[in-house]
């Protein structure tokens, strides 16, 4: 068996990257705002795309604009072992989310070059198109094409605020590759990313072993009653749409709370009309959205949730409509990706913990064509989505340093 007691990162290499790919859409408070598919986007494409090159490996583009960064193995007929994240941020966005995970699989890569070492199957670094969706809805997209989730077609009609669709975009910045979107055997995946969360800085650990992805359910609910004089009109006639759309916001809170601590409920959106001070509203337009690793569970807060509107609107003289727009199963991710991710971290000497993932990741819908796993690194404060988004440099290289030992005992050294 080979000797990986030295095969570590350069976690200094890796660091100085991320700073110069912050660069690209950076914000006057240190974020970054790189909308997928925008010019900066190709910038941040094209300057990934010099680096893995210069490292020595093949880039295809396929024709969701998904790159592949391809390193050889010995035996190229063997399926890769797959590595990446994304590069697109959010519109106030921080310099790691997504981006640690494409260019910590790039340093794993450069650190294999510079240790000379040769592994059996080839090894690949992939950044996934549209994973945050904050330009073009549904997040996950590509990575959902490739999983067969989505259809091509299905994609590429997706439009912006501006009514830009995702496929024209594509051409426009010219990442609308040639190579057909998935369909090629895959050995294992690894995705390193940021909690997003506040739970390893907090309990002071190096390494997170991500062995579940939540299952989400998303919402949209409108509200209809009465628009009266709010002077004139006495309390008990009134039919306030507003009235009861808060009493569903202490519902969902309620929901979530009842499934602590792995459930989570959010109402994050919420309209009210004609909004105006002196008139009661007449109608509510409200999201809403539920989390939890266990199906079984995010189908009892589905229940809950139906059965409470159904009880609210009857009491204030409501009628409503209820959607669900989005369902995302829970994903248990592959028990021998996580083992190596676990071995990894031990082999290091790294605290580390078991932990759920309460975002969506590429991964999860990777989760469903190939053996999968993810790393979590801590962040500060558990902040994400946010322009301070920040990590230590420390972190960043152990993330990167498991990651790298976790691809090697996937992909196997050759003798």
């Amino acid at each position: 068996m080979a000797d990986l007691s030295n095969v570590r990162v350069n976690g200094q290499r890796l660091w100085d990257a991320l700073m110069e790919m912050a660069k690209i859409g950076g914000t006057p408070k240190g974020g970054c705002k790189r909308l997928t598919l925008t010019d900066l986007d190709k910038q941040g494409r094209e300057l990934f795309r010099s680096w893995c090159e210069a490292a020595g490996c093949t880039v295809e583009v396929d024709e969701m604009g998904n790159m592949f960064a391809t390193r050889p193995g010995v035996e190229n007929d063997l399926a890769p072992v797959l590595m990446g994240s994304h590069l697109d941020t959010q519109p106030t966005g921080g310099k790691f989310d997504g981006v640690l995970g494409v260019l910590g699989a790039l340093e794993v890569l450069r650190s294999l070059n510079d240790l000379k070492i040769k592994t059996k199957r080839p090894v690949m670094v992939a950044n996934w198109t549209n994973e945050e969706g904050s330009r073009f809805a549904p997040a996950m997209v590509s990575s959902g094409v490739f999983a067969g989730v989505y259809t091509k077609e299905f994609a590429y009609s997706r439009t912006d605020p501006e009514g830009k669709k995702l496929g024209d975009e594509l051409k426009r910045i010219g990442f609308a590759g040639s190579k057909p979107i998935g369909g090629f055997p895959i050995h294992a995946s690894f995705e390193l990313h940021i909690e997003q969360g506040p739970i390893l800085e907090d309990e002071n650990f190096d390494v997170g072993v991500v062995t579940h992805g939540q299952g989400q359910r998303w919402y949209e609910i409108r509200l209809t009653g009465f628009e009266s004089h709010a002077g004139s009109t006495p309390m008990p006639r009134r039919r306030d749409a507003l009235l009861g759309a808060a009493r569903i916001v202490e519902l969902v809170n309620k929901i979530g709370l009842g499934k602590a601590p792995l459930g989570v409920s959010t109402v994050g959106l919420l309209n009210t009309y004609p909004n105006s001070r002196n008139v009661i509203p007449g109608e509510v337009f409200m999201a809403c959205e539920f989390r939890h690793p266990v199906d079984a569970t995010l189908s009892e807060m589905d229940a809950a949730l139906r059965s409470g509107i159904e009880e609210i609107c009857a009491a204030i003289g409501l009628t409503y409509d209820l959607k669900q727009v989005f369902y995302y199963p829970p994903v248990a991710f592959d028990k021998e990706c996580v083992a190596a991710v676990r071995a990894a971290a031990d082999h290091f000497g790294y605290t580390h913990r078991d932990i759920v993932s309460g975002a969506g990741h590429d991964a999860c819908y990777l989760a469903r064509v190939c053996p999968t796993s993810m790393i979590f690194t801590p962040c500060v404060d558990g902040i994400s989505h946010n322009e301070v988004e920040d990590i230590k440099q420390e972190w960043s290289t152990a993330g990167a340093n498991v990651l790298m030992h976790a691809v090697l005992e996937k992909a196997e050294i050759a003798q």
